[in-house]
């Protein structure tokens, strides 16, 4: 059975971080593949203007362009609605949604492992079906600067009597946010070595960030 990382997040754009936490969870783990999801309509950024959506998975294929074993996939891109991380692990366990077509070894579904930083960890009791989604998938759980360490004190705290599985990595620990990467391509500033230069050229190249009205978070 093929285990597979799962890695979703609006990326806009994707950077050196995202790419740093992917490898240290496909090390850790010895996955066999990480798939790279853009979200469509993130339900927790309701109202904020994000980049379009074929933009986002453009950068992603072009950050993962060198590594064999990343993918990107636009399950959620092509599906109507918010884009929850149950709906995309349900059609990942049915073997939909994996431009790799799935586990080839006729074993049945892949194993799926999602991986998901610390802040998005402490705030899974708001997801939509939270039990389902530890039902279908173990976390992956990467440390964020600002927030306090993952455990499984807080699982157990948060599902009483759910069955949970987790890993919690000890790095790395890169301070990068989206949001400052686009203050800074808007303000013109570089962003080599915060991005891989293929999404920064693409950011040049499509001037994404350089409307000033678009909605940020606080």
């Amino acid at each position: 059975m093929t285990e597979l990382g799962v890695f979703g997040g609006t990326f806009d754009p994707i950077h050196i971080a995202h790419l740093a936490v992917a490898e240290a969870a496909r090390d850790a783990l010895g996955l066999a593949r990480i798939l790279f999801i853009p979200a469509g309509e993130p339900p927790h950024k309701a109202g904020w203007r994000i980049s379009p959506g074929e933009d986002r998975l453009a950068m992603v294929e072009a950050a993962i362009a060198d590594n064999p074993a990343f993918a990107a996939s636009r399950i959620e891109l092509d599906r109507e609605g918010p884009s929850y991380t149950v709906d995309t692990l349900q059609s990942l366990h049915h073997g939909t949604g994996d431009p790799a077509g799935g586990d080839d070894s006729g074993d049945g579904p892949p194993d799926l492992a999602i991986i998901l930083s610390a802040d998005a960890f402490l705030g899974l009791p708001t997801w939509r079906d939270p039990e389902r989604v530890l039902a279908l998938a173990k976390l992956v759980v990467a440390p964020r600067e600002g927030f306090p360490d993952a455990d499984d004190a807080f699982l157990k705290r948060e599902f009483p009597g759910v069955p949970t599985r987790a890993v919690f990595l000890d790095g790395p620990r890169l301070r990068l946010s989206a949001s400052d990467l686009r203050s800074r391509a808007r303000a013109g500033r570089s962003l080599r070595y915060l991005v891989p230069d293929a999404v920064a050229a693409y950011i040049g190249d499509h001037d994404l960030y350089h409307d000033s009205r678009r909605i940020e978070p606080s």
